[in-house]
């Protein structure tokens, strides 16, 4: 009870410093207490990058930020080895990727060479240099933003890395109300009133919420509704009507895992012992869009992968 009291004490806390923004919160605890990573698109100045921050702040870690752009090397991320003079030899450099928690901020601004080198890094939790390996540390998320490739000056990114991230999370604009709200907080910032923040969260922590998380029963019923929405995106005809029409290539065996993984943190969150159809309905958007591929018709249509999971949770139904 203490543990799960720490975890709603940081929700609290990150809640009031990202205004409007509960979903991202969420998502960004799930995500910690899954052990991924979470890629968030939005358009500039919607609290991405802060929310990131934030989180970083609160608990006691080691935080690191790679702004990409194009001119970025692979190297600049993963560290290279440097020639010491005095004793002849070379000495790895650790680079920004060596961090607890790693922004990779604007990641779509950089070429797909530069991108490539997180995937071992993300899979593996290692890196590779000079034919040798290096473990990244225990706590190691990857937190990356981007912005709509619309935007000039992005490159979308390959399959292969956005099947890496655990969840995906589209950040949009906050009401009027917020925004208010939003204008008072810069201000107390600024004028330095705001409260003060509580005490920052343990690794220990963390570890101990991981395996209270990995502990949750699922039923089997649970597992087979995990499974039913993962085959419906591959098999769209089965289910017939839009989703036929729609989805052009369905979700890896990682989108399994992710739902798996991800209802669990939800589960614990919201105080239950074990996981619900209702928990993996609450995570499917975030752990299965990002891992679609959309039919020519779906995108000419401005379908956007959304409204396919939408979809699919309307056709597929626990049994």
């Amino acid at each position: 009870m203490e543990l799960r009291a720490s975890i709603n004490s940081l929700s609290t806390a990150m809640n009031a410093a990202i205004l409007g923004q509960e979903t991202v919160v969420e998502r960004l605890l799930i995500a910690l207490l899954a052990d991924g990573h979470v890629l968030m698109e939005g358009l500039p100045g919607t609290a991405k990058t802060r929310s990131i921050k934030t989180l970083s702040q609160l608990i006691d870690s080691g935080f690191s930020r790679v702004q990409f752009t194009p001119d970025l090397l692979p190297s600049d991320v993963t560290g290279s080895e440097i020639y010491r003079e005095q004793t002849a030899t070379f000495e790895f450099q650790s680079g920004p990727i060596f961090g607890n928690l790693v922004l990779a901020d604007e990641i779509n601004r950089a070429p797909a060479k530069v991108q490539s080198a997180l995937l071992e890094a993300m899979e593996e939790r290692q890196v590779t240099v000079a034919a040798e390996t290096h473990k990244l540390p225990d706590l190691f998320l990857v937190l990356a933003t981007q912005n709509p490739i619309e935007q000039e000056g992005t490159y979308p990114l390959p399959e292969a890395q956005m099947d890496r991230f655990l969840l995906y999370v589209n950040v949009g604009y906050p009401g009027k109300d917020t925004e208010l709200g939003i204008l008072k907080l810069v201000r107390s910032e600024k004028s330095a009133t705001q409260p003060s923040a509580p005490p920052r969260l343990s690794q220990d922590a963390i570890f101990e919420a991981r395996r209270q998380v990995l502990d949750l029963h699922v039923a089997e019923a649970a597992e087979k509704y995990i499974v039913d929405l993962v085959m419906a995106t591959r098999h769209p005809e089965a289910c017939g009507g839009k989703l036929a029409k729609w989805i052009r290539l369905g979700a890896s065996p990682r989108g399994t895992i992710a739902l798996d993984s991800a209802a669990r943190a939800h589960a614990w969150l919201n105080n239950q012992d074990f996981v619900s159809p209702e928990n993996i309905r609450a995570v499917a958007p975030a752990c299965l869009a990002h891992r679609l591929h959309l039919s020519y018709e779906a995108e000419a249509a401005g379908i956007t992968r959304t409204d396919v999971v939408a979809e699919l949770l309307d056709n597929v139904v626990p049994t």
